[in-house]
């Protein structure tokens, strides 16, 4: 069964994320149980396999998962940088590179 797209607010935290994952199960079992066909746990796993993966992607796709991304991104930026800054910096400073502009 295709999952419906995740609710920004479904993403927000882990209980929320368990939360939708144990409602959309159950949902899918219930159609499957009304059909006469109930589900076994192997089918069960595959289902929750297959929500966590669409949870995944939704949290991936978030705007605060971009945001906490670019975050990251430029820490460490930041910190490779550092690095070449320290390590060359007697070599620029020889080279009339200041600590701050004038």
């Amino acid at each position: 069964m295709e999952s419906h797209p995740y609710a920004a607010e479904e993403v927000l935290s882990f209980d929320r994320i368990h939360r939708a994952i144990v409602n959309r199960v159950i949902e899918t079992a219930g159609q499957a149980l009304e059909k006469g066909a109930p589900l076994d746990r192997q089918k069960l796993a595959e289902l929750v396999g297959q929500e966590w993966t669409a949870v995944r992607e939704a949290v991936r796709a978030s705007p605060t998962a971009r945001e906490k991304a670019r975050e990251r991104l430029r820490q460490l930026v930041g910190d490779i940088l550092d690095g070449h800054l320290k390590s060359d910096r007697g070599e620029l400073e020889s080279l009339g590179v200041q600590e701050k502009t004038i």
